[in-house]
């Protein structure tokens, strides 16, 4: 294997809770040598983290991986803040990449939301004559859908545009849902040549050994991520009132996000005592939730093509060994039924959840559900098998002609 020079752009990373963090440490502990192009860190709450600032961020390394944070708005709350947020870090990182003189093998782009946090990557690819992979986890301009922007809407239309002219300048596009490959060949005309699929892993620290159920007299449901629009977070909080009568059953959800508040609310507003929220935890603190975890919930929204996506949190669950329950459409109901891992209904649907959850309270093999979770996850989508096949793509884009 030879060594890869790698520029990585994404507008999020560490402290920020996003898996690219560990891909770009385990390709240093590989041998290879990365720098990340990326935010000043505000996300998921707009708030910039302490001992960070607009102005005054210096190029540091950690873990080996060297990292250049560019000029950021913050998200904070409301449409216009968060277009300020996506377009000043797509501005300022792209500034920066033209000025780069260090010369990459190749760049990779993590494309979460926005879509146009490749720019930068576009920029230097075009400087330097590199090739470009984008690992794709956000469909845009599908993701807008979530938000309430309408396909009909100047708005959708517009990013239809940029969305489209940002895939197309890509030389590989790695996907994470098996979905997302018809939707990029009947919305951008992507070749099939360029797409391949990979579907993301869970870091090191999540086994069943570290996150093995503590004894107790209790079933809880623990809800691990983003709490946001797209989690339909009110099929939770509509399940938790339907089961509330049910004895020792209690839901956890750790996690931040733009629906956080309205949760803490609706639990007021109901008075839901099985329902407990913790906030953000940070990522070495989430092994104590999953322990006390009898199942881990997803619950995703039905609205768009987003629902049809394979979020991260799954293959955590997985690789921790835990039964899952879920109220999602397309990969994620899909790969509950496939793995026989527990139940899963339809996504935004309150009655099938609580229904599911019911079942999995009184279903007889629950340590099978919970080793059938573990033995898909090797099988599928181990983090070895994630890091081979994404330098592999590296590897082959760069010497392709």
């Amino acid at each position: 294997m030879s060594i890869i020079k790698i520029l990585v752009v994404c507008q999020h990373y560490f402290p920020e809770p996003m898996r690219i963090t560990d891909i770009c440490e385990e390709l240093v502990k590989m041998g290879h040598k990365v720098d990340i192009i990326t935010d000043v860190p505000n996300y998921p709450m707009g708030k910039i983290y302490n001992g960070y600032s607009l102005f005054n961020n210096k190029d540091i390394q950690r873990n080996g991986v060297n990292i250049k944070r560019c000029f950021t708005i913050p998200r904070k709350k409301g449409t216009i803040m968060r277009i300020l947020n996506y377009y000043s870090f797509s501005i300022s990182s792209s500034i920066y990449a033209r000025k780069i003189k260090k010369d990459y093998d190749i760049v990779f782009v993590n494309q979460l939301s926005p879509v146009m946090m490749a720019n930068a990557g576009i920029k230097y690819k075009q400087k330097r004559n590199k090739k470009l992979v984008l690992y794709c986890l956000d469909l845009w301009p599908e993701s807008l859908l979530i938000g309430g922007i309408k396909k009909d809407s100047i708005v959708y239309k517009f990013f239809h545009m940029i969305s489209k002219k940002i895939y197309k300048k890509c030389d590989k596009i790695l996907i994470s849902s098996r979905f997302f490959k018809d939707y990029m060949k009947k919305e951008f005309d992507i070749d099939d040549n360029k797409i391949e699929l990979l579907p993301q892993y869970a870091e090191s620290i999540f086994t069943p050994e570290t996150c093995k159920k503590m004894p107790d007299d209790k079933v809880n449901i623990v809800f691990a991520g983003n709490v946001g629009k797209a989690q339909s977070i009110d099929t939770i909080v509509n399940t938790a009132e339907k089961l509330k009568n049910v004895e020792k059953l209690y839901f956890h959800i750790v996690g931040d996000g733009v629906k956080y508040q309205f949760l803490k609310e609706k639990i007021n507003e109901l008075h839901l005592d099985n329902v407990k929220v913790y906030g953000r935890k940070d990522i070495s603190e989430m092994p104590v939730f999953y322990k006390m975890a009898d199942a881990m919930l997803v619950t995703l929204s039905g609205d768009s093509f987003v629902s049809e996506t394979l979020p991260g949190k799954i293959q955590t669950y997985m690789a921790a060994g835990k039964p899952i329950i879920g109220a999602a459409n397309g990969e994620t109901k899909i790969v509950i039924e496939e793995a026989k891992c527990g139940f899963c209904g339809s996504a935004d649907n309150a009655d099938e959840l609580a229904e599911n959850i019911l079942k999995f309270i009184n279903c007889e093999n629950k340590e099978e559900l919970a080793i059938n979770s573990y033995k898909y996850y090797e099988k599928n989508y181990s983090k070895e098998k994630f890091l081979n096949k994404l330098v592999e793509e590296l590897e082959k884009t760069r010497e392709e002609k």
